[in-house]
C-alpha cells in the first residue's frame, strides 16, 4: 500500500511516501519550501518590480503570503484578489478590502496585467513532477494531509480563541489525540482551510485529514524512547506555532498552543513546567499572544517533568499521592529553542527522523479512520502491538 503524506507547514510542507512492503526508514521524503513561502517570493518579486499582483486559486495558508502582501500594499503598489484568493487573509472579505485588495471575479483574474499568483496548500501535480523526476510513479492507494486551520471565526471573535475552543471541543468530545482525524465529509463548515486543502486531491484515492498539532505528537509517540514512557509532554515547536500536549498514551491531560517567535526559551520553559504541574493558567498564554491552556475533565494528578526516555514514579505504595514522572520530548523545525535548557529535553526521532513525525502522525489518522489499511499501515510503522491501537 501507497500512501502519500503531506504535511503542510509554514517553513516547510514534508511530504512522505510511504510503502508498507518496505522499511518505513526507505519512504521517500521530501522537505520543500511551503505553499505559502512560495507565495511570498512571487509576491516580493512583484513588489521589487513595482508591478501589481493577481491572487488567484483557493483558501491556503497566510503568514509569509500575509507579509509580503502588507508589505506589497505599504509600497504603494496595488493587488487583486478573487474572493476565495481573498480568504486567505481574511474570512471577512470587508476586511480584505480595508487593507487594499481589490476583489475581482475568476473571469476577470487571467486578463490582468500583473504578477499572477496562485494560491494553493496542495500541489499534487508539483509532487508528482518531483518524484517522477527520479522515475517514481505518482499513483497513490491513498492520502494523509495535515494543516493548522484557524476556522472561520465569527466577525470580530478571536481567531486565536476560535482555534483553540475548536481544539478543546475535540478532545471533551472524545479524549485522544485520533480523534482529531477526519475523513473529509467529517470536517466541520468552519475549517474552511482544511476543507479546501482536501478538495485539492485529484482522482478517487481515500483520503484523511489532520491538524499539524496533533500529527506532530502522534509522530513523536512513534519514538520508543516517547511511547515507551508512562507519560508524556510532547511540546512542537513549529515555525509559526508552538503546541504542547501533556499526554498519557494517546489520552490528553491538558495542552497550551503559543505562537513560537512571540516565545523565549525561558518562556517556553516556564509554561511546559507549569502545564505539567496544573499551574499554568489560560488567561496568561492568551493575553502573551497565544492561544491559550486547556485541561480536560478527566485529568488526573499533576507531574513531575523528567527528561528521563523511561517513566518513574515518586515515592512507594499505589496511594494517590504518587506522582509520574513526565518524559519530555521535544520536536519541530524550531526544537533548536530549547538546545542547551535547563530541562535537559530529549528531541524526539520518530523512525530516525525528526522532519517528518507529522507524516508519521498522519499515517496513524490514515490507520485510524481507513479500515481497509489499518493493519498494513500499523504494522509497517510498528504500532500494531500499541495499547489502544
Amino acid at each position: 500500500m501507497r500512501i502519500l503524506a503531506v504535511d503542510v507547514g509554514t517553513g516547510t510542507q514534508d511530504i512522505l511516501l510511504f510503502d508498507s512492503t518496505q522499511p518505513v526508514e526507505n519512504a521517500l521524503q521530501l522537505i520543500m519550501p511551503s505553499p505559502t513561502q512560495i507565495a511570498a517570493g512571487k509576491i516580493a518579486k512583484a513588489t521589487r518590480a513595482q508591478r501589481a499582483v493577481v491572487l488567484s486559486g483557493v483558501i491556503a495558508g497566510g503568514g509569509p503570503c500575509h507579509w509580503a502582501l502588507d508589505d506589497h500594499l505599504r509600497a504603494g503598489l496595488t493587488a487583486f484578489a478573487t474572493p476565495e484568493a481573498a480568504a486567505t487573509f481574511d474570512d471577512d472579505l470587508e476586511a480584505v478590502r480595508r487593507m487594499g485588495v481589490r476583489l475581482i471575479s475568476e473571469d476577470e483574474a487571467p486578463g490582468i496585467d500583473g504578477e499572477q499568483v496562485r494560491l494553493i496548500d496542495l500541489d499534487l501535480g508539483a509532487i508528482r513532477t518531483a518524484l517522477g523526476a527520479f522515475g517514481v510513479g505518482g499513483k497513490f492507494d491513498g492520502l494523509a494531509v495535515g494543516c493548522l486551520d484557524h476556522g472561520a471565526a465569527p466577525p470580530g471573535y478571536s481567531d486565536r480563541l476560535f482555534r483553540f475552543e475548536h481544539l478543546a471541543s475535540v478532545v471533551g468530545r472524545r479524549n485522544d489525540l485520533r480523534e482529531f482525524a477526519c475523513l473529509p465529509e467529517e470536517l466541520p463548515e468552519y475549517l474552511t482551510r482544511a476543507r479546501t486543502l482536501v478538495s485539492c486531491v485529484d482522482g478517487d484515492a481515500p483520503t484523511v485529514f489532520l491538524d499539524t498539532g496533533p500529527a506532530a505528537a502522534l509522530g513523536a509517540l512513534q519514538d520508543p524512547q516517547v511511547g515507551g514512557s508512562e507519560e508524556q509532554l510532547v511540546l512542537n515547536l513549529g515555525n509559526m506555532h508552538a503546541l504542547a500536549f501533556h499526554l498519557r498514551g494517546t489520552q490528553v491531560i491538558s495542552l497550551y498552543e503559543h505562537h513560537t517567535g512571540e516565545m523565549t526559551a525561558e518562556q517556553i520553559e516556564d509554561f511546559t513546567v507549569r502545564l505539567v504541574r496544573g499551574e499554568l493558567q489560560h488567561e496568561e498564554v492568551f493575553n502573551s499572544k497565544g492561544h491559550g491552556v486547556f485541561y480536560a475533565a478527566d485529568s488526573r494528578q499533576p507531574s513531575a517533568v523528567s527528561s528521563q526516555p523511561s517513566a518513574e514514579r515518586q515515592g512507594t505504595g499505589n496511594g494517590p499521592a504518587q506522582r509520574a514522572s513526565t518524559v519530555l520530548a521535544v520536536t519541530g523545525p524550531q526544537r533548536g529553542k530549547l538546545r542547551g535548557s535547563r530541562l535537559n529535553p530529549y528531541f524526539a526521532v520518530p523512525h530516525g527522523d525528526m522532519m517528518v513525525s507529522g507524516c508519521f502522525g498522519l499515517l496513524w489518522a490514515y490507520a485510524e479512520k481507513r479500515p481497509e489499511g489499518r493493519e498494513e499501515v500499523l504494522a509497517a510503522l510498528g504500532l500494531e502491538a500499541v495499547a489502544g491501537v
